[in-house]
């Protein structure tokens, strides 16, 4: 009995390592995909005024979310290949300030209105780094790209 226990033991520990994280660049971002790790700059932020959701016939947000309304700021953040609409909430519109660099782990692309919107949800974590050596590419702005869902029959 002592040695298939044996045996599972060096297997458990090596699926605990955990792997490196892979950094991509922004002009490689796709919609409907997820577990990108970047380093960007910010280049704006602006404060989104949140809707109560009591209007669309649903409960009213304070019910909901004893801590208030959720706090959201569009943010404008890229690197050298190009940039990227990032969508901030609650602590993380804090983090976004225009010049500063952040580190987005495990951030996934959200669509609104057809175009492609950076997310960090509960799952990922936003850091504030020590600032990059590059300049953000605003001439290839992900979020002007407007993207259509087609459905193809076979």
């Amino acid at each position: 009995m002592a040695t298939p226990a044996a045996a599972a033991a060096p297997s458990t520990a090596a699926t605990s390592e955990k792997k490196k994280p892979v950094f991509v660049k922004a002009e490689s971002l796709k919609p409907g995909t997820h577990g990108h790790n970047l380093t960007v700059k910010v280049v704006d932020s602006n404060a989104v005024k949140a809707t109560g959701g009591a209007n669309r016939g649903g409960r009213s947000s304070a019910s909901l979310n004893p801590r208030g309304p959720a706090r959201l700021a569009e943010c404008l953040v890229g690197d050298e290949t190009g940039c990227i609409l990032f969508t901030a909430r609650n602590e993380q519109v804090d983090m976004m300030k225009p010049g500063s660099t952040v580190i987005l782990r495990n951030a996934k692309i959200d669509m609104f209105k057809g175009a492609m919107r950076l997310a960090v949800d509960k799952w990922g974590r936003v850091e504030v780094t020590e600032p990059a050596d590059f300049d953000v590419n605003q001439e290839n702005n992900l979020s002007l790209v407007e993207y259509e869902l087609v459905n193809v029959e076979e």
